[in-house]
């Protein structure tokens, strides 16, 4: 058979028409391939970015945990500082009532204040007008309680909230016991305070010479008192 031009060119066109479809073929595989990475990466990144947001979202769920933790020791911690507090004033408390109430021997800075019956009493008056009474005692007794006394005892028997002090005859009785003048009546407390109390003008001392008692106050470095009924002893 004999060849002619025009078999040359179609075999040529076939050849390029066979080439084009092969290189499209190989181009478009090459884009799907391509596009699938493409996808593929997407979805790597979208799954990363999730991760991302899940642990930032756990994050921010624990740091409020966390917050609230701190709050709630916090608070524990307050809570712990307060009931020191209430205990330590609870005991500060417990121990000034047993001084009020005379359960516990005590001592600290103090005064004195010594009544003595008058050393001149006139010939036609009334001795009985000129000797320590009770209520002579009581006035002294509640003057030192409000200017502060902590403790006090007469004649070194310690006194309590429930104590008695009865006048017979020359003597005057506290909770039993009878004592002869003169009479010491110590405080355990701010010295200046009760001292400045005891002696402003107008007020007990000046109330008591008016009485004719001689009366006598001494500062204390130390009084020492025995708990109360512990037994008789020189408070000061």
């Amino acid at each position: 058979m004999k060849v002619k031009g025009k078999h040359v060119i179609y075999a040529l066109v076939l050849l390029l028409v066979g080439f084009m479809l092969s290189y499209s073929y190989h181009l478009t595989t090459k884009e799907k391939n391509l596009s699938r990475i493409s996808e593929t990466e997407w979805e790597k990144k979208d799954k990363l970015r999730d991760e991302i947001l899940r642990i930032q979202n756990e994050n921010s769920t624990r740091f409020n945990e966390l917050k609230e933790l701190q709050a709630e020791v916090q608070e524990i911690e307050k809570n712990q500082v307060d009931n020191e507090k209430m205990s330590s004033k609870l005991v500060e408390e417990l121990e000034q009532l047993r001084m009020v109430t005379g359960t516990v021997k005590v001592k600290g800075p103090g005064i004195v204040v010594s009544l003595r019956d008058s050393s001149y009493i006139p010939d036609q008056d009334n001795p009985n007008n000129y000797i320590v009474h009770e209520h002579h005692i009581q006035k002294v007794i509640n003057e030192l309680l409000i200017s502060g006394a902590e403790a006090i005892s007469i004649n070194g028997q310690r006194i309590s909230f429930n104590s008695y002090i009865l006048c017979i005859g020359p003597v005057v009785e506290v909770d039993g016991v009878q004592y002869f003048a003169p009479f010491e009546i110590a405080a355990i407390g701010d010295v200046d305070m009760m001292e400045s109390s005891i002696n402003l003008k107008g007020n007990v001392k000046d109330q008591l010479v008016e009485n004719g008692i001689e009366v006598s106050i001494e500062k204390k470095s130390e009084v020492v008192m025995e708990p109360f009924f512990s037994g008789k002893g020189r408070g000061a």
